[in-house]
């Protein structure tokens, strides 16, 4: 990958090749607004376990992986201990939405002022492409060869609106990147949780539906048009909450 960002390194991505990937569009997007804003110096990145842990790797600021579904604990430390930085974590439906959902759940009902960007591609990509808790009803993945069965795998989680209900979150919308007025809305949306936290706004959470061709099966083509037919249908994008936006007329 030639460099184009200051933010970024010039390495490879290790992300799955030639599939139109959401990870490597973000990490790209993530990348342009660091330099955009002038912020390199002052943000801190963490990691979690799963696809998105590779971030780390590709952008140039400080960063640091935590333990499976523990970013936001992590994160919290470091944002309490240098309040002065703008830390983000970057992560996947299975470290948020699944093993890490009493993190994002208590991290919004304390209110720390920090971001979260997190992709939600209805499975867990890095470890062979099992059921997520935001896997649709009838979808197949390796352990559910016969689709989801909500009468026992129960329903689609949806953590946007879950967060949006909690008193002390502050920022919450789902975006995409799959068309280029998408991808704007998208980077304007990090833009703006990045703004709320450095004004000393939060808790801010970007939920990004994404793709995974590799583990859905499809090809890239495909993928997009069972995002926007199917995923799309099951959770609408949209700002959440926005509590920037209260007795504005």
């Amino acid at each position: 990958m030639e460099r184009k960002s200051k933010s970024l390194f010039n390495v490879p991505y290790q992300y799955c090749p030639g599939t139109g990937c959401s990870h490597n569009t973000l990490t790209l997007m993530l990348g342009e607004i660091i330099d955009e804003l002038g912020i390199r110096g002052q943000t801190i990145l963490v990691g979690p376990v799963g696809c998105s842990e590779q971030i780390i790797n590709y952008i140039d600021v400080d960063a640091i992986s935590g333990p499976h579904g523990r970013a936001l604990s992590l994160a919290t430390a470091i944002k309490r201990l240098l309040p002065d930085r703008i830390v983000i974590t970057f992560q996947g439906d299975g470290d948020f939405a699944a093993i890490g959902i009493a993190e994002a759940v208590h991290t919004a009902a304390r209110g720390e002022k920090i971001l979260t960007i997190w992709v939600n591609n209805g499975l867990y990509a890095m470890t062979g492409g099992q059921m997520s808790v935001t896997t649709l009803p009838g979808q197949k993945t390796s352990t559910s060869p016969a689709g989801r069965n909500p009468e026992s795998a129960g329903s689609p989680l949806h953590v946007s609106e879950l967060l949006a209900g909690i008193e002390n979150s502050y920022f919450v919308t789902r975006e995409a990147v799959n068309s280029r007025d998408n991808m704007d809305k998208c980077k304007a949306a990090i833009i703006k949780g990045i703004k709320l936290q450095m004004a000393g706004y939060g808790y801010n959470a970007v939920e990004v539906l994404g793709v995974c061709p590799t583990n859905w099966h499809l090809s890239p083509k495909e993928a997009m048009k069972h995002l926007e037919q199917n995923v799309m249908a099951e959770f609408p994008l949209g700002v959440k909450k926005d509590k920037s936006e209260r007795g504005k007329t």
